[in-house]
């Protein structure tokens, strides 16, 4: 049976997978470690000695990244992709700004605060004085830690532009995104789709940046249908 390759978005962990780890029980799975290198590439190649010869690879915003640069290296191991409230382009000058911020506050007044910053953007609106939610991922954060979180925003920082290599993907794509996300908005994952030949894209309402946490059931329908696909195709 086809292994999945989950890798998460920045400051998460598994915990961003579990509803769709339980739905997909029944396979091999692994959630990709991404702390532990400060560039895309490195991380790309880490997964890569780590992960089945092929597998089907789905990843969340920082974890998109990744799996953009999997695909340019190594396209042949991967069965099937799965793009989810992600970015194909690379860092604007203000988002290299406030990023490069985050480091020297991390760095000069610790990093207790940096998950409370960070929440309003990551969930729906709707979602901005949910405490439960907000403990999730303050949890996750607090498990990679400041010293991965130094290294994973380097290497967001450092990122290519994604977007010549997407006509290049020919393997069942979907591309995923909340239409409530503000730090990946829906239009990204338009550009995305637009770029990937038959690719399926698919924008769940009522959900922002952390969709599979925020939106468990409808995202895992999704991805049972990309799972048992042959192709991914919808309407442009």
């Amino acid at each position: 049976m086809e292994p999945i390759v989950f890798i998460p978005g920045l400051l998460c962990t598994e915990i961003l997978f579990a509803p769709q780890i339980v739905a997909f029980a029944d396979r091999p799975l692994l959630v990709a470690d991404h702390r532990q290198h400060d560039s895309i590439a490195a991380i790309a190649a880490s997964i890569l000695e780590n992960a089945p010869e092929r597998f089907a690879l789905a990843g969340l915003s920082m974890g998109g990244y990744i799996a953009m640069e999997i695909m340019r290296v190594a396209p042949e191991r991967v069965t099937r992709l799965a793009l989810l409230d992600t970015n194909p382009r690379p860092d604007t000058p203000d988002q290299i700004k406030r990023r490069e911020f985050l480091i020297k506050l991390t760095e000069k007044k610790g990093f207790t605060k940096i998950p409370h910053l960070l929440y309003p953007g990551f969930v729906h609106a709707n979602l901005e004085n949910d405490e439960a939610m907000k403990a999730t991922v303050v949890e996750m954060a607090n498990e990679t830690g400041p010293e991965a979180f130094i290294r994973q925003m380097k290497a967001v920082i450092g990122r290519i532009d994604s977007r010549p290599g997407l006509p290049d993907i020919t393997c069942p794509t979907l591309v995923l995104v909340g239409d409530g996300d503000t730090l990946t908005p829906p239009d990204l994952s338009r550009e995305i789709h637009a770029g990937i030949p038959d690719s399926r894209l698919a924008i769940i309402e009522g959900c922002g940046h952390l969709a599979t946490l925020e939106a468990p059931d409808a995202v895992t329908a999704e991805l049972k249908r990309w799972i048992g696909s042959t192709s991914m195709h919808s309407p442009r």
